[in-house]
């Protein structure tokens, strides 16, 4: 969907990486590498996201560090295209939708990194039917076109596993509470 917006592919990548989850930070030769990019090819295009206001870049020593722009009066609308263009908004609301008691659901690995690597690891914490979970997952990869791994968790279990998801880089797709922030994730 955002390919047909923005035509350059290397300018796709980044947003996809930096509003997927607003706290990954990553510095020019990193992404260069990431994407199999020249680091010309990704500096230009992280100059004009930097200069449109949508990153902010920060001194690290030698290095400058690019991120998600959070004040920005467009991130909460790019954010949310993002999430639409994996299909995540599709996949959680298909999924939480027609389940029983889902507290939280997140999203860990690759794709809260902001890698589309064709895996999204997807975690429910609450009470559901498992098999029927399993069954609905099967439907909305077909819907999204990616393999979807799923883990239901009670809420014991996601305490106790807690202090990990907080060292991965995890990003709060639906909360029962209505705030969808990975800051949720880890004020819980």
């Amino acid at each position: 969907m955002i390919e047909s917006l923005i035509t350059s592919k290397t300018r796709t990548r980044l947003l996809l990486k930096f509003f997927l989850n607003p706290e990954t930070r990553a510095h020019l030769r990193g992404l260069a590498d990431e994407f199999g990019e020249s680091t010309n090819a990704v500096r230009v295009e992280l100059n004009r996201l930097s200069e449109a206001g949508l990153l902010s870049v920060a001194p690290e020593g030698r290095t400058k560090v690019y991120r998600a722009n959070e004040s920005h009066p467009l991130f909460p609308e790019i954010r949310s295209i993002a999430a639409k263009t994996l299909g995540l908004d599709r996949v959680v609301e298909q999924v939480v939708r027609r389940l029983g008691n889902v507290e939280l659901a997140f999203v860990t690995g690759d794709y809260a990194k902001g890698v589309d690597s064709g895996l999204i690891d997807l975690v429910l914490v609450g009470q559901v039917d498992q098999a029927y979970f399993h069954d609905l997952v099967a439907k909305a990869e077909a819907l999204v076109g990616r393999k979807i791994r799923g883990l239901v968790l009670s809420r014991g279990e996601f305490g106790t596993l807690k202090e990990r998801f907080k060292e991965d880089a995890a990003l709060v797709v639906w909360s029962a509470d209505g705030v969808v922030e990975s800051s949720s994730l880890l004020g819980r």
